[in-house]
């Protein structure tokens, strides 16, 4: 029976992340549905970015506010659960903060006040963004499309938070009086919860902070393996995934348009007078042809553009520069990308429930993201360039734009009338071609 304890802890520890790792699999069987892209070169570039724009966040500081504030959570949150491994061992073999046995006596106070300072800094940091996000009326994050489950999700992930570090204060604070009683070993510094809780939790018997250490200790681990479990559904995946996106970005420049490699070879067998247009394809050339011109569903989208819908936070920087939205156009680029994850994530309940996918006569196009929405897009890439993160939903209008074009010819008139031009004329505008030069002549 005195490794009952260690029994139960073992079992949640293995049942947790087992389910995370079938989550994150999932996640990538996902995003292995989307179309293969090269994104492998220029390797020490994207190891820098990476390491500027996910781990040092630059961008985020852009908005100083918010920017120094998501810092304080961010790199709170992530150092403060190194001590999850101190957790671990001491769930496993029994041991009371193992750690620092390790560490020595001073760097181990060092440490665990280290830990403290940052703690408060993530409790001051959620308590602001949900003031921000419930209170204060701040317009990205009171738009209508943040209605319903993803202001909910935003509001439970500061709860859970706030209740994490919450619980780490308890710890340390009822470990702290029960060391000052000699009842416990005399490990860390904690000056928060020195100051702030002990006073609170010294007027109680052994017997009750004995419990209040014990439980705000397992409260502490299984709320970690609930969070880490709960980011599957969450847009706070973002903490995970921020680091293969901008890795993965587009390192061209903005709003450069890629041509399709199957397009470009016909036009060169076109003005070829040595080619004969009615061979047979060589060998491996009509499988690499693809199917369809741009994007109608997710399957025609790119690995990488299915990656970015899954890292989008929906903090709404896009939407908040995008000039089809501020002038009340019903283009949002936050919605494109939890539109096409939306899309995605049904795709995937297909697979699971059918073994594969199924048709269910649903598109992203029409069924998710409506042509309107897609014709509102100037392309000035000023969503791009506001994404902390380097996502680009900029891209997926572009691919859905020219499967509308080139597959359906359902561009907007003025466009229609725009090619035809270039098409006879070889300029946008409805003149002869002798006359394209008649501007230099004043």
């Amino acid at each position: 029976m005195q490794y009952i304890d260690n029994i139960i802890f073992l079992i949640l520890l293995v049942a947790g992340f087992g389910l995370f790792a079938k989550s994150l699999q999932k996640i990538y069987r996902n995003i292995r549905l989307g179309q293969e892209i090269n994104r492998n070169d220029r390797k020490s570039e994207r190891w820098t970015t990476m390491a500027r724009v996910a781990m040092g966040q630059s961008k985020m500081v852009k908005r100083p506010v918010a920017g120094i504030l998501h810092l304080f959570v961010y790199v709170g949150f992530v150092i403060i659960n190194i001590e999850l491994i101190e957790i671990v061992v001491d769930g496993v073999f029994g041991t009371h903060r193992f750690l620092a046995s390790v560490f020595g006596h001073g760097f181990y106070n060092f440490f665990t006040a280290t830990l403290e300072i940052l703690a408060l800094l993530v409790v001051i940091g959620v308590v602001v963004f949900f003031i921000r996000r419930n209170f204060y009326g701040v317009k990205r994050l009171t738009m209508k499309e943040l209605f319903g489950w993803p202001k909910q999700d935003a509001n439970w992930i500061l709860i859970i938070e706030f209740a994490l570090m919450v619980a780490f204060f308890k710890m340390n604070g009822a470990d702290w009086v029960l060391q000052q009683r000699g009842l416990l070993p005399e490990h860390g510094s904690f000056p928060i919860s020195s100051t702030f809780l002990a006073p609170v939790l010294g007027g109680f018997s052994d017997g009750f902070l004995f419990f209040t250490e014990k439980a705000a200790w397992w409260f502490h681990f299984v709320g970690i393996l609930f969070f880490m479990n709960y980011l599957y559904y969450s847009k706070h995946l973002h903490i995970i995934l921020a680091f293969p996106s901008t890795w993965f970005a587009n390192l061209d420049k903005k709003g450069k348009f890629n041509n399709l490699e199957s397009v470009t070879k016909e036009i060169k067998l076109m003005m070829d007078p040595n080619a004969d247009p009615y061979a047979a394809p060589a060998e491996g050339e009509a499988d690499a042809a693809p199917s369809k011109f741009g994007a109608e569903d997710i399957f025609d989208l790119n690995q990488v553009q299915l990656l970015n819908a899954y890292s989008c936070t929906e903090c709404g920087r896009c939407t908040s520069v995008c000039p089809a939205n501020i002038t009340g156009k019903k283009l949002s680029p936050r919605l494109i990308l939890m539109k096409t994850r939306d899309r995605l994530e049904e795709v995937g309940k297909n697979i699971d429930k059918n073994g594969k996918f199924v048709d269910d006569g649903k598109k992203l196009l029409n069924d998710y993201i409506t042509k309107e929405e897609l014709w509102a897009c100037t392309t000035c890439n000023a969503c791009t360039e506001a994404c902390p993160v380097l996502l680009d939903p900029l891209s997926i209008i572009f691919d859905m734009r020219r499967f509308l074009v080139m597959e359906q010819s359902a561009a907007p008139q003025e466009l229609n009338l725009m090619m035809t031009n270039v098409e006879n004329n070889a300029a946008p505008w409805q003149y002869n071609q002798a006359d394209r030069l008649n501007w230099a002549n004043d």
